[in-house]
Order: structure tokens, then C-alpha cells, then sequence
């Protein structure tokens, strides 16, 4: 009777892995995405015009909301699709986390921020594999995508899921793969940008290759989770080393005379053995302003000193109070102080063209300047409201709308965004100071203004 009972648990966890599979390759595995952000809603579009049906889960119920009623609140995903995945049946929206167990599969998409000590934050991560694991069943594939350092997925996520008795491979699937999205960018989507994907064993790496390959283009399998994990630290370190010595650059060439756009343009056309990278007012968006930090953080934890990221974080971060400073002194050239003076801020957003404001340099640049005493307005056609942000309370304000009359009563407009919906010719012309950080009215004949590159 024991052998019996034996082969019948044996078959049936076998079967666990055959029948995921099997619904994987025919697309008839439900899918639930965690976190309606900036990465899980774009996974879902990719998700859904693949054929997927899916189920999105989101703490906040009015985003839930305005999904259910066809309503976006990401630009670069119209309405219209919402309302159409929606009336097709394809997606459910939903607040409710004991739903977990209607899904197949489960995209993990939360925030994974930075503490007040620049430590990661991984309570959202947390929180929500502890909801899973109270509804974990039987022939469920887990995947974290939000971004995290080295050791994450085996030293948080598994121990949590392992609790419930279920076992790894055989019952319930574990994998990492991180998110690559890059927002308001038409020509990378979650549905063509390649997969890196590392598995907790090697059936949950097979189940987790055979769900993304009918959701990406390419799929790479890794050896580890470990390994995607550190994939995408290297992937946005790379880009905050390099951004931060151009901003240490432009500092070095403005004392020397040598405008740094021009320096860029220059080494440009070198064939090989150089990319360009930009100098700004500071480092926005949820991942490049933060990864880096993850892995300094674990360095210290492994008694290591990342001297060469974390001189990079703070040239960055450093990048803000060096914007407020060039406004001071650009006004002080026209014998004017901060205290009193009317600056607008233009584009509060964190990168060019998009509505994401997260982790953007505008908003310590606002601050900084309202501290100083100054009458601090923005101006942004994506962002119409100033949204509320983690660490930096600022009342409500409104973007206003860039005119003759508007610009005219400015002492100083500070481009932080360089969005292509800004009539930089009307800016040059009626704006009285300009400070440009992005190197936006270049070409632009000044007609006297001062135009000053921060």
C-alpha cells in the first residue's frame, strides 16, 4: 500500500512540470502580472498580443480601477488597448491577491527602491511573495523580474515559497529574469528586447525559457539566478559609471573654456572603442539611479569596497545642487539672489518624451531652490500634475503653460527635461536666463540672451 502510494505522489509531481509545460507551449497557461507599473502593464501588452490570457494584480485600487474601465495612466499605452484586452477577456485587472492561485504563472513587477541609507528596500518584494506562498499550489511557475542585487530570488524569495511544503521542481517553479523596459522608446518593447533568464533548477530555467520564448525575441538562459540578477546591476552600472564621468567631465571642461557637447560630438566619429554618453542634471528613472547602490551595498556586506560605483553615485546625485548653483550664480551675474526670483523648472519628467517622473532630478532641484526662497513653477505637457514622491514632500503644483507673457515674467528658466514638445525658439526669444542642462537650444540664435550650460 505504501508503494503504492508512493508511485501516485510520484506521478502526480511528475505531472505537475508535464502539464505546465504542455500548457505553456500551447499558450493556454494563464498568466498574472504583479505590479501595473511602468514594467507590468507593458508585459502585459506583449503578454496579451501574443495570445496570452492574462490577470493583472496591483495593491492600488484605483489603478485597478481605471484598467477595468478602460482608462490608461501610462502614456505609451493607449486606452484603446486596455479597453480592447479588457472587452476581449484577455486581461483582469484586480486587487484581489487571493486570486494568485487562478494563475499558471506569476511575473513579480514591484518597485524595489533605496531606504533613506541608500539600502535596498525589498519590503514590496517581500510582502508580495508572502501573499503567493499563502496561495501557492501545485504547477505554479514564479518569476521575479523587479530589479535586486546577486542572491535575491534564493535568499528571500525561496525560503519564503519553500514554507508551505511544496517542493522546488517538482511541485512549484522558481526563476529571475530581469526587467529590461525602456519607457516611451518605440523601437525596444517588452515583446522584442531579449530575455535573460536563470532558474532556480533546471526545470524551472526550462519552464521559465519556454514562457518567455512566446512572449520575447530572444531568450538567454543563464547558469543561475544569481547571474540574471547581476546581469542587469552590470547592465545600468555601466551606464552610471559612464554617465557620471561625463558629468565629471562637463565640471572640468566648463572651468577650462571647452564645451563638452562639442568634445562628445568629436569623439562620436570614432568608429570603434567609444560610445557616447550624456552629461545632465542628474540621474533619473527606477533603475540607473539605484541598482548601483544595490551593489555597493552588497559589496560592504562582503566586506568589499566598491570605490569606483560609489564615487560614480555620488558625482550623480551630486548633479542637482550643481544645477541650483549654476541658477545662483547665473543670477547673481544680473544682480539677482534665489530668494524672490520667479524660475520655472522645465520638464519634471526623468527622461525626454516620457510621463515617468521617478527618482527624476527635477524634483531635488525644485526643492533646493524653493529652500533658497525662490518662486519655483515647472512646466511639463506629459505631466500636468506634480505627482507625490517617496522622499521628497513638495505641495501640489500644476504645470503651466510656456507663452510670451508667461516667460516675460520669469527671472529664469531651468531646462531639466528636454522634451520635443517645448517651443525652444519661443523659450529663447521671451525667456530672460536661461539655464540649460541638456543642451536643448543649441543652434538657436540667442539674440543677447543669456543662455547658460549647467
Amino acid at each position: 500500500m505504501t508503494g503504492l502510494h508512493q508511485t501516485t505522489v510520484s506521478t502526480s509531481v511528475s505531472n505537475c512540470f508535464t502539464r505546465l509545460d504542455d500548457s505553456l507551449k500551447l499558450k493556454t497557461a494563464v498568466i498574472g502580472v504583479i505590479g501595473l507599473g511602468y514594467v507590468g502593464l507593458p508585459l502585459i501588452r506583449a503578454l496579451v498580443d501574443q495570445g496570452w490570457r492574462t490577470m493583472g494584480f496591483d495593491v492600488d485600487e484605483s489603478k485597478v480601477q481605471s484598467l477595468k474601465s478602460g482608462r490608461s495612466y501610462i502614456k505609451h499605452i493607449p486606452a484603446a488597448w486596455i479597453q480592447n484586452w479588457v472587452s476581449s477577456r484577455q486581461f483582469k485587472p484586480t486587487s484581489d491577491f487571493a486570486r494568485f492561485a487562478e494563475a499558471d504563472v506569476l511575473v513579480i513587477c514591484v518597485p524595489t527602491p533605496l531606504n533613506d541609507s541608500r539600502d535596498p528596500d525589498l519590503s514590496f518584494v517581500e510582502a508580495t511573495v508572502r501573499q503567493i506562498a499563502t496561495a501557492l499550489r501545485p504547477g505554479q511557475l514564479i518569476v521575479l523580474e523587479s530589479t535586486t542585487y546577486p542572491g535575491t530570488t534564493r535568499d528571500i524569495l525561496f525560503p519564503i515559497l519553500n514554507a508551505n511544503d511544496l517542493q522546488l521542481g517538482e511541485e512549484y517553479f522558481l526563476a529571475y529574469s530581469p526587467e529590461r523596459e525602456d519607457p516611451g522608446n518605440p523601437d525596444f518593447t517588452a515583446s522584442s528586447i531579449p530575455k535573460v533568464v536563470g532558474g532556480m533548477d533546471r526545470r524551472s530555467l526550462e519552464l521559465a525559457c519556454r514562457f518567455y520564448e512566446h512572449v520575447a525575441g530572444d531568450v538567454i538562459p543563464v547558469s543561475s539566478c544569481e547571474v540574471a540578477e547581476a546581469c542587469k546591476i552590470l547592465e545600468n552600472t555601466y551606464r552610471s559609471v559612464n554617465i557620471a564621468m561625463v558629468n565629471e567631465l562637463k565640471l572640468l571642461f566648463t572651468r577650462l573654456g571647452v564645451n563638452i557637447w562639442e568634445v562628445i560630438e568629436a569623439a562620436k566619429s570614432k568608429p570603434f572603442g567609444f560610445q557616447a554618453f550624456y552629461p545632465g542634471p542628474g540621474l533619473g528613472g527606477h533603475c540607473i539611479p539605484i541598482d548601483p547602490f544595490y551593489l555597493s551595498w552588497l559589496a560592504r556586506k562582503h566586506e568589499f569596497t566598491a570605490r569606483f560605483i560609489e564615487l560614480a553615485g555620488e558625482i550623480n546625485t551630486s548633479m542637482p545642487a550643481h544645477v541650483v548653483q549654476s541658477v545662483a550664480s547665473a543670477l547673481n551675474e544680473q544682480s539677482k539672489s534665489v530668494r524672490g526670483s520667479r524660475i520655472c523648472v522645465l520638464g519634471v519628467a526623468y527622461k525626454k518624451d516620457v510621463d515617468d517622473p521617478r527618482e527624476s532630478p527635477a524634483f531635488p532641484i525644485i526643492k533646493m531652490l524653493r529652500d533658497a526662497g525662490a518662486d519655483v513653477s515647472y512646466s511639463d505637457p506629459h505631466i500636468p500634475v506634480l505627482p507625490k514622491m517617496r522622499n521628497i514632500a513638495l505641495s501640489e503644483m500644476h504645470s503651466q503653460e510656456l507663452s510670451e507673457p508667461f516667460l516675460t515674467q520669469l527671472d529664469c528658466i531651468v531646462i531639466v527635461t528636454d522634451h520635443s514638445a517645448f517651443d525652444y525658439e519661443l523659450i529663447v526669444r521671451y525667456a530672460p536666463l536661461i539655464v540649460d542642462t541638456r543642451n536643448a537650444t543649441q543652434g538657436i540664435p540667442s539674440i543677447g540672451k543669456q543662455i547658460i550650460s549647467a
